[in-house]
């Protein structure tokens, strides 16, 4: 009896061995595969930070990176709710219509996938096609409408009656202003019309949320801390609209639109990079160094490289003229001389064109 006691004892003993060994077996390789899957899962959270740090997002440049040496390619989404953007333009009257309808042509062309908004002044009345004596403000509004798909808004514009002695041109850039009240829009962007656009600048409406965002005047003196009025990405609302509204009324006499802008929003701004969103065309002509554009003196300025960055590039070369006075006064000489060579009018002698000929030297000269 006792030798089958210890024998049952001793089998016990080994099938609790053998139990114990299996579960150590088991927990062994459960605590092994779980170790796997934290380590697999760390590397895949060190990858995806490392991802989003050297990542260039919205295809702004990086700083880690430096300036593009290219075009800047835009990493929007697919599904973006675009019409909740817009590209705004104003125009205050038919020459600066027809700037801003080349603009909304390039953006067309280039196909932006923000929408597209026209404020124009309510005195311009659009006619049905085909109207007899149709303006040409109705022509040009049609063709933006029908061809570009640009939306119309008649508007007052916006100008101080106490500012009658200014340049009517600024005077009216307050107009500019209305943008701010675009609420139907959660942001715009507004566009000088005396500019041209190289690239689409669609990823700046998904940059985070601020009231306003635009580029610093890099001509200036940088200690200034003075910024541009040209590009405006703006998040319209009726607060931000009354702020501009009274400024406009409490502005000193050489206030205008980029004077207000820097009063109102100085120290609370987004800073866009002037490059690649602002360049101005005196760039080409500035025969001294080129470090307040490229932002070093480092860094040579390369002609080629810098047309091919640039996304949005602004007429202005003092003293050289705006495009649109020039193209206004080359059309007023094409008039002049067909005027003079039309045979059926009584100016039409060899002592007049002779004269207009002569004066048209001494203007160019």
């Amino acid at each position: 009896m006792k030798s089958l006691k210890y024998t049952s004892l001793a089998q016990s003993s080994d099938a609790s061995d053998g139990t114990s060994t299996r579960l150590q077996l088991h927990t062994f390789r459960f605590f092994n595969s779980r170790r796997l899957v934290i380590l697999a899962a760390t590397i895949l959270f060190v990858l995806l930070l490392a991802s989003f740090h050297f990542a260039s997002p919205n295809g702004l440049p990086s700083v880690s990176r430096g300036w593009p040496s290219g075009p800047v390619h835009q990493n929007v989404t697919s599904d973006v709710d675009w019409s909740r953007f817009a590209y705004t333009q104003y125009a205050t009257n038919a020459p600066y219509l027809c700037n801003s309808i080349m603009l909304f042509e390039i953006l067309h062309r280039l196909g932006s996938k923000a929408e597209r908004l026209l404020m124009y002044p309510s005195a311009f009345r659009i006619s049905s096609p085909g109207s007899e004596g149709e303006s040409k403000e109705s022509l040009l509004l049609r063709k933006a409408r029908d061809e570009y798909h640009v939306k119309l808004s008649p508007i007052e514009v916006l100008q101080r009656s106490s500012n009658d002695q200014g340049e009517a041109t600024w005077a009216e850039s307050y107009t500019k202003l209305l943008a701010f009240n675009q609420t139907q829009y959660h942001r715009v962007l507004n566009l000088d019309s005396d500019s041209t656009v190289l690239q689409t600048m669609d990823e700046l409406f998904l940059l985070p949320p601020v009231p306003l965002a635009l580029p610093r005047a890099y001509w200036l003196n940088f200690d200034d801390r003075v910024m541009s009025s040209q590009v405006l990405l703006i998040q319209p609302s009726k607060f931000e609209f009354d702020r501009n509204v009274k400024a406009i009324e409490t502005a000193g006499s050489g206030d205008y639109d980029m004077e207000i802008v820097n009063n109102l929003y100085r120290d609370n701004a987004m800073i866009l990079p002037h490059r690649p969103y602002d360049m101005l065309t005196g760039e080409y002509r500035n025969t001294g160094a080129h470090k307040d554009y490229m932002g070093s003196e480092e860094e040579p300025f390369d002609p080629e490289k810098a047309l091919k960055e640039a996304k949005f590039l602004h007429f202005s070369d003092w003293p050289v003229p705006k495009v649109l006075n020039f193209l206004k006064s080359s059309l007023q000489i094409i008039a002049h001389v067909s005027l003079a060579v039309d045979p059926s009018h009584p100016r039409n002698t060899r002592s007049e064109k002779a004269r207009l000929h002569q004066g048209q030297e001494n203007k160019w000269h």
